[in-house]
């Protein structure tokens, strides 16, 4: 008889259980999946504000005097450009070019550098940088004196500011200052995985549930609704923000998932490197694309994709959009061919081919101001 795995909790356990939010199992995690439901948090965020608990998410903290060294060398972007408070989109990678993670890396001091990792790959992140340590840099797991909060939607930094004496407005997107909200210390960084500007606080364990709370006042003017995994889904599948398990794997490198942008390769060596060379001499074969479904039905992940009848590739996510009233997805394609808009694929779905067609990404765009 097999024993069951306790799923691990955030400090905001049992404040969703009393919201009467539906839980799942999220990579080990007793997690929100929805609270109102879906499309209503969805929707919520796109046109004033939602507030999801993120705790599950990993920190990671490098410090020491070749701190900037370390950070740089397991990771793609070019973490010795940032400067103090700017964060960035990275990448670390296997030797074959593949995804250990995709991760925030944020410059706290040109000594200190804090990672945001993907929750169920928090314990296999630390080893892989700590095992690549040969420099004199301390690698810290951080993961439990942090729970972290996403207030996102346009309406965020006018429910946050409510809490802070920080001047929300002066923080530009991807930067983050240090102060405080609601009386206690937090990083605010104007950070998200929604599409819509907002800001993620990093805030001690034990001061989640009533900084929860006083979030969710602050925002009932503006119709604030608590948000779970479900909405967070569908809001980055529309900006077509990747997912650690779907686009990015061990097997995929970051040309083949359209992310080109966040790999320097001029900046020195790094890990992963030489086998991204390799591939891009080669030529890249396959790369994500974004389809939407031209017949009924949703195209899943791990649906074949075919053209012209052939096996031509696979999808990675895919659902309903509630922004664009359509159902949308992401697949891997021939390189030459993912380059198309609007070429007509087939989604697999219960072995019978559905009519779809290749456009283009992100599906949404967040109007400008």
């Amino acid at each position: 008889m097999t024993q069951a795995i306790e799923l691990k909790r955030t400090p905001l356990f049992d404040t969703h259980v009393a919201l009467k939010a539906k839980m799942v199992d999220f990579g080990g995690w007793n997690m929100p999946v929805q609270y109102s439901g879906i499309i209503e948090e969805h929707n919520a965020v796109r046109n004033a504000v939602g507030l999801f608990d993120v705790s599950h998410m990993g920190e990671i903290e490098v410090r020491g005097p070749e701190a900037a060294k370390l950070v740089d060398f397991v990771s793609t972007n070019n973490a010795q450009k940032l400067k103090i408070g700017q964060a960035h989109y990275s990448a670390l990678l296997y030797e074959n070019g593949g995804f250990v993670d995709d991760i925030l890396v944020h410059k706290v001091a040109d000594d200190h550098f804090f990672l945001c990792v993907n929750a169920s790959n928090q314990e296999k992140d630390f080893e892989h940088i700590r095992a690549h340590n040969r420099l004199d840099a301390e690698v810290d797991f951080a993961s439990d004196r942090y729970a972290q909060l996403a207030i996102q939607g346009p309406k965020a930094l006018a429910t946050l500011q409510k809490l802070t004496g920080t001047k929300l407005n002066e923080i530009r997107y991807y930067w983050f200052v240090d102060g405080e909200v609601a009386g206690t210390p937090a990083r605010i960084a104007r950070t998200g995985y929604t599409g819509e500007d907002g800001f993620e606080i990093y805030i001690p364990p034990s001061e989640a549930a009533r900084i929860w709370n006083e979030v969710l006042s602050a925002g009932q003017e503006f119709g604030i609704k608590p948000s779970g995994l479900g909405a967070r889904n569908t809001l980055r599948l529309e900006a077509k923000m990747a997912l650690y398990d779907h686009e990015l794997t061990n097997s995929i490198n970051p040309f083949e998932a359209d992310l080109a942008w966040i790999v320097k390769m001029d900046k020195g060596d790094f890990v992963g490197r030489a086998a991204l060379e390799k591939a891009l001499q080669a030529g890249i074969t396959r790369k994500l694309a974004g389809f939407e479904m031209l017949d009924r039905g949703i195209g899943r992940d791990g649906y074949e994709v075919r053209i012209d009848g052939k096996p031509a590739g696979w999808v990675t996510s895919g659902g309903p959009s509630p922004t664009l009233n359509k159902n949308i997805g992401l697949c891997y394609l021939p390189a030459d061919k993912a380059a198309e808009i609007g070429l007509g694929i087939q989604v697999v779905i219960r072995n019978a081919p559905v009519n779809a067609v290749t456009v283009a990404t992100p599906f949404y765009k967040r109007p400008k101001i």
